[in-house]
């Protein structure tokens, strides 16, 4: 009998099963890992991801469903071409209000009907 239970404990293939064991739970883990990803490409939320924010290599990811669209800064400030729309004024309670310009300022004859 004594040989028998040498022979269980000498036997390579237990190990092996315990190893096996071990990594059937690190890959559940890494799979709920990927589950939990904010940019998982199967979950239908829209999500904004900042990378590197106020660097010049900042990244900006955004998750839309399953589209995703990433956007990198040029790294220089205030860069594109455009036209002033208007000013932005800050309320003492904290709020913004935004005033358009106008191309052409009104007259009062015009709003008046001339008179």
């Amino acid at each position: 009998m004594r040989f028998l239970d040498e022979d269980e404990e000498l036997n390579p293939i237990l190990s092996a099963v315990n190893l096996i064991d071990v990594f059937l739970v690190i890959i559940a883990a890494l799979l709920i890992a990927i589950a939990q990803n904010p940019l998982n490409v199967f979950s239908s939320e829209k999500v904004t991801v900042i990378k590197n924010a106020g660097e010049p290599n900042m990244e900006v990811i955004v998750k839309d469903g399953r589209e995703i669209r990433q956007y990198k800064s040029s790294g220089e400030i205030g860069s594109g071409e455009g036209t002033r729309a208007g000013v932005a004024y800050q309320m003492a309670d904290g709020s913004l209000v935004y005033v358009p310009e106008e191309k052409e300022a009104p007259s009062l004859n015009k709003a008046t009907g001339g008179k």
